[in-house]
């Protein structure tokens, strides 16, 4: 089954290896994981998402696993994100937080940024993400799409879509 968490853990090295190891010793499979450190956060914290493939009956194994870590588990379920869109976004992506460009859609509770690929050629040129977004259905992906919009224009960010239809 697929199944979707959202994890929080102390912010230190070693941490997010030792919320994953769980996955394979179980057996599952992970599918995506959404890592973004917040440099600013007083917190000592980090979230991280994760979408995995394991089977039902080790489900309760691996829960048990990954508190035995320290991690907290803030989500548990079954994937509920149906629908995906993959789009390009080309601009200083990092100068301009990418970690909130992300959680004006994952804060969401109907779509969430389950995919990032980031090419960074240098530090004063643009950057390009690849995004994959996934949501409930196609009107939530479309006002995931839209949020992305609102935060291209106001980050002069360009945005290319769709890379595949929404499936």
């Amino acid at each position: 089954m697929q199944v979707s968490m959202k994890l929080e853990m102390k912010d230190s090295p070693g941490q997010l290896l030792a919320a994953l190891r769980p996955i394979s010793e179980v057996g599952g499979n992970i599918i995506a994981v959404i890592h973004q450190r917040d440099p600013h956060s007083d917190s000592g914290t980090l979230s991280v998402q994760i979408v995995l493939d394991v089977v039902e009956s080790k489900l309760d194994s691996l829960i048990a696993l990954i508190k035995e870590q320290g991690v907290s588990i803030q989500r548990i379920g079954e994937e509920r994100l149906l629908y995906t869109q993959t789009v390009i976004m080309i601009g200083h992506l990092m100068h301009t937080d990418l970690g909130d460009t992300v959680d004006r859609i994952d804060c969401t509770g109907f779509a969430e940024i389950t995919g990032l690929d980031m090419v960074m050629p240098a530090i004063s040129e643009r950057s390009s993400a690849r995004l994959t977004i996934r949501a409930i259905n196609r009107k939530d992906m479309e006002n995931a799409l839209d949020i992305l919009r609102d935060v291209a224009m106001q980050k002069n960010l360009l945005i290319i879509e769709p890379l595949e239809d929404m499936a």
